[in-house]
């Protein structure tokens, strides 16, 4: 019986407690925002696995990001190096830190600036990641925006 593509997806994420650091307001919203857009929409396809959907908690361990998977018929946990994507991580917390500190008193245009490259890090983070994960998982842009969204939960140490 072939895969039903369709059922490529997540039904559950979860991060690791102990992996996080304390988070503001804004970056705990932004998790959570995450989380629910990740759960409501996305294309998650294990390489060698028959279907879905999947359950994913995501941790760091040892320095990697460990991303565990579990389906129907497929369970592994993936390590990846952090190293590639330590660069566009610093630099996108710098932008949101701005961006979130121009929120409260800067001008329309500054706050508009900050987003455009705060969106910009985000693409480009998120095409990374997306090229780590190649042989592994299978992911569409959203969902690999979603899911930089939380490594970089994870790795934000405020």
């Amino acid at each position: 019986m072939a895969s039903d593509p369709s059922n490529h997806r997540l039904q559950s994420v979860e991060l690791d407690d102990e992996s996080l650091a304390a988070a503001s307001r804004d970056q705990e919203q932004e998790r959570q925002i995450a989380i629910f857009d990740l759960i409501e929409e996305n294309h998650f396809a294990p390489d060698g696995s028959e279907g879905g959907p999947y359950d994913l908690k995501i941790a760091l361990i040892d320095n990697r990001l460990a991303l565990d998977i579990v389906g129907p018929t497929y369970q592994r946990r993936h390590l990846l190096s952090l190293s590639p994507l330590r660069g566009v991580v610093r630099d996108y917390r710098m932008v949101c830190e701005s961006y979130y500190d121009a929120i409260r008193n800067a001008t329309p245009q500054k706050i508009e600036a900050l987003d455009m490259g705060r969106r910009g890090l985000h693409n480009e983070g998120s095409a990374l990641l997306q090229r780590r994960l190649e042989g592994k998982v299978t992911i569409d842009l959203d969902t690999a925006r979603r899911l930089f969204t939380l490594i970089c939960a994870l790795q934000w140490r405020g």
